[in-house]
């Protein structure tokens, strides 16, 4: 058996991110999520911006195919997690997190202020996932106009407002205990 590492996404690499996406969203079957509306994967190219930019990450198997990635956005001194996804029969094998722990670990070492993201807030995978990895939900009052932005799009969607949030992991700039 190989084993997995994390690597910066290559050209090659584009064409299997909306597979992983589309995988990863079989998860929510059985859940009372709306599964139609989470199987629209981000084409390849919608991938292109993040890819150039330096903040789209993959989970290598090992063989050279991507397993899981992370695509994110630079957004002032903020990072925004766009998706974060593993392919379906490797969930559960702690990827997901050490993917987002290495993107935190880049995002401190570029000395950002914080990551944002939105997600579903009580989904095991989703919302609590990420708190354990030091996120916080936003309550509506402290949500920035992009994130608010951002949920509203997801509405229009068909992604349930009631069940969505924006999360926030602060950095902490200059503190050396994070």
């Amino acid at each position: 058996m190989t084993s997995t590492f994390i690597r910066p996404a290559v050209e090659s690499d584009l064409p299997h991110l909306p597979e992983i996406e589309r995988s990863a969203s079989r998860a929510f079957r059985g859940t009372d999520l709306d599964v139609e509306a989470l199987a629209n994967a981000t084409p390849a190219e919608g991938w292109r911006g993040a890819l150039r930019a330096g903040t789209l990450w993959v989970m290598d198997d090992g063989a050279g195919t991507p397993i899981a990635f992370l695509g994110a956005e630079a957004a002032g001194e903020e990072l925004h997690i766009r998706e974060l996804d593993v392919v379906l029969d490797r969930q559960g094998q702690g990827l997901g997190r050490r993917l987002l722990a290495h993107v935190i670990a880049w995002a401190r070492a570029a000395r950002l202020e914080a990551l944002t993201l939105t997600t579903f807030r009580t989904v095991p995978w989703n919302g609590p996932f990420y708190a354990s990895m030091g996120f916080r939900e936003l309550s509506p009052a402290e949500t920035p106009p992009r994130l608010a932005e951002i949920l509203g799009n997801e509405a229009r969607m068909g992604l349930d407002p009631a069940q969505r949030c924006a999360m926030r992991l602060d950095l902490h700039r200059g503190d050396s205990a994070s």
